[in-house]
């Protein structure tokens, strides 16, 4: 089955170039468009997609608060993942944005590859959409609130320990290997991890371990 996205831009052009690039993949179909977050909010009821490409700085209804009222209104287990486009990387309504929710962000220059890569990551759900960049961010406003390290009591050590993996951007097949564990071990711990820490996914996982301490934002370079 394809892949449902939706895209939200209030430039008409992004939407159709990125409409466009997403349609003439054979696995991703794109279903809807909408020009500001108010109409993303009504069309995400409707349509349900799997995937929503949304943009951060939009009139009528900005992408973070389009982005917490779709997944606050989505049925339990059947949230869509949200992808934040931006032109910048170190954004704060990206961080917020990861903070609600979304399940990574997009910087609107990337390549028709990484577009449709970045569609299928996140759809899996099994990877962090552009670790490094995502860590980075997750670290730089992470910095300004500085907390004591601790591992949370309802983990086990070894969920620890793939929590820390995860917060690195490692994906599950590298988090076995470095554990020296079956993928399909990982999975179920990376989903138990997502139910007692009460996080949505993977890019929610990054924000909490950073934030609670569990890992903390390596020196500046």
């Amino acid at each position: 089955m394809a892949i449902t996205v939706m895209v939200v831009d209030d430039q008409e052009m992004v939407r159709a170039g990125f409409g466009a690039l997403l349609n003439s993949q054979p696995d991703i179909e794109v279903v809807g468009q909408a020009g500001d977050g108010a109409q993303a909010v009504e069309l995400a009821a409707e349509l349900k997609p799997d995937v929503i490409l949304m943009d951060v700085r939009m009139p009528v209804l900005d992408g973070l608060a389009a982005t917490q009222r779709i997944l606050a209104g989505s049925a339990p287990g059947e949230p869509p993942r949200v992808v934040m486009l931006t032109t910048f990387d170190l954004d704060d309504y990206v961080y917020a944005a990861l903070r609600a929710g979304a399940s990574g962000f997009l910087l609107k220059h990337s390549t028709p590859d990484e577009l449709a890569a970045a569609v299928r990551v996140v759809a899996a759900g099994d990877a962090l959409l552009a670790p490094s960049v995502t860590r980075r961010l997750v670290e730089d406003f992470a910095r300004a609130q500085p907390v004591v390290p601790a591992t949370p009591a309802r983990l086990t050590p070894r969920e620890a320990d793939v929590l820390r993996l995860v917060a690195r951007g490692l994906s599950n097949r590298q988090i076995a290997a470095d554990l020296v564990l079956a993928e399909q071990t990982v999975k179920t711990h990376v989903s138990n991890i997502l139910t007692k820490l009460d996080l949505r996914d993977r890019a929610q996982a990054v924000v909490y371990a950073y934030e609670s301490g569990v890992v903390t934002p390596g020196p500046r370079h």
